[in-house]
């Protein structure tokens, strides 16, 4: 089931990569709250799509090699966790913080659980000594 996961979560945010990375001003306009965040800004949006690429790979590694894609998953699921948080934070100085938290939890919040899941729930057994 984790790996099924791990595939999905890959495919949903490459897609949203690709998007980033060469639809960027569509992208920006189309994901509720982005445009609350400031100016568009094209380079940044690129920026966080290659490293939204950069996850995707890691959870389709993880889905097609489990033990060897494992660190690549941890990596990603570090990068949507910090992501996250940014967004409690951003949400915690917000006029409505909970509207806010509300709007991020299908695209920010539930993919960084799911992905820390996946990690924390299939570490790889140790074998020999260290």
């Amino acid at each position: 089931m984790s790996r099924i996961l791990a595939a999905a979560l890959a495919l949903l945010l490459g897609l949203n990569a690709q998007a980033m990375l060469f639809a960027s001003f569509w992208w920006y306009n189309a994901v509720p709250g982005v445009i609350a965040t400031g100016p568009y800004n094209p380079h940044f949006v690129r920026d966080i799509g290659a490293t939204y690429l950069v996850v995707a790979g890691g959870l389709a590694w993880f889905a097609m090699r489990p033990v060897q894609g494992w660190p690549a998953l941890v990596a990603g699921a570090a990068f949507l966790v910090l992501h996250a948080a940014v967004h409690v934070f951003d949400a915690s100085c917000s006029a409505d913080p909970i509207a806010d938290l509300i709007r991020d939890l299908p695209g920010v919040f539930a993919p960084a659980l799911i992905a820390a899941a996946v990690a924390v729930f299939n570490r790889p057994a140790r074998t020999g000594a260290a």
